[in-house]
């Protein structure tokens, strides 16, 4: 499809809580690019004390801030986002909706674990048409595997070899 980014992302944390890294896998291709091909990104990073969860957050968070400063896409691209983790498309796509509605609380009337995150991933992609979409880990999908390998890499302290299509 013209003027659609494809996005996949992943997170990884050794203990849980733990060294943890995250990953995104991110495909442009818009008939606005100077050279009308996919452009292939590949953007990850670590942490040093973190859980799971909050690397699946981040790993979303960091494509769309990505994004948003890559000037060469159009305003009207739409954006597709695979992630192996239900947390974050679950937490985004239903949840969100009721925790702002109780001031960030959930059912039981607790806080929201990683609000934070959930608050800037919320304000980045709000103005965005963004379909959320599952995809099983660990299956032998390339771009999920390939955003998995970043992540643990990163999580273990090595530093993988990323492509950057810039």
């Amino acid at each position: 499809m013209r003027n659609e980014v494809v996005i996949y992302t992943d997170g990884s944390s050794k203990g849980n809580p733990g060294p943890g890294g995250w990953a995104a896998v991110i495909k442009t291709k818009s008939s606005k690019l100077k050279s009308k091909n996919k452009e292939v990104f590949e953007i990850g990073g670590k942490v040093e004390h973190t859980t799971n969860n909050r690397m699946e957050l981040t790993a979303a968070i960091e494509a769309f801030s990505f994004l948003k400063s890559y000037p060469q896409l159009p305003a009207a691209v739409s954006y597709k986002l695979f992630s192996d983790s239900k947390y974050l498309i679950d937490g985004i796509t239903k949840w969100i909706h009721g925790w702002k509605k109780n001031g960030w609380r959930t059912k039981d009337k607790k806080s929201v674990l990683n609000r934070d995150l959930w608050e800037s991933l919320d304000e980045l992609v709000t103005e965005r048409n963004v379909k959320w979409k599952y995809v099983a880990g660990h299956v032998g999908h390339k771009d999920n595997e390939r955003c998995d390998e970043i992540a643990q890499t990163f999580a273990e302290g090595r530093m993988p070899k990323l492509n950057d299509a810039r």
